[in-house]
């Protein structure tokens, strides 16, 4: 994680949770590169179940933060439209 990355997260998020903060950072960590995200697979990669990640998703959406998360589908793994 770079530095900004840190900030960004760390900025204005001290009432997110350990979870909440972890998908964030990976979020904007990968959201240059990908924009279209699948609970399941964040999960994967951050140890979390995707219902885990879903719930924590939901929370983000409501934060300002460096990114917008919108619900964007369902299809084996809800799938989260991230934007910078």
């Amino acid at each position: 994680m770079s530095m900004s990355t840190t900030a960004e997260v760390g900025g204005g998020s001290g009432q997110l949770s350990d979870k909440q903060r972890r998908i964030l950072a990976y979020l904007i960590e990968h959201a240059d590169d990908q924009t279209y995200f699948k609970s399941r697979l964040i999960g994967d990669k951050l140890g979390l179940s995707p219902k885990e990640v879903g719930t924590n998703m939901r929370s983000l959406q409501d934060g300002e933060f460096a990114i917008d998360i919108e619900k964007w589908g369902y299809s084996s793994s809800t799938t989260w439209m991230v934007t910078q």
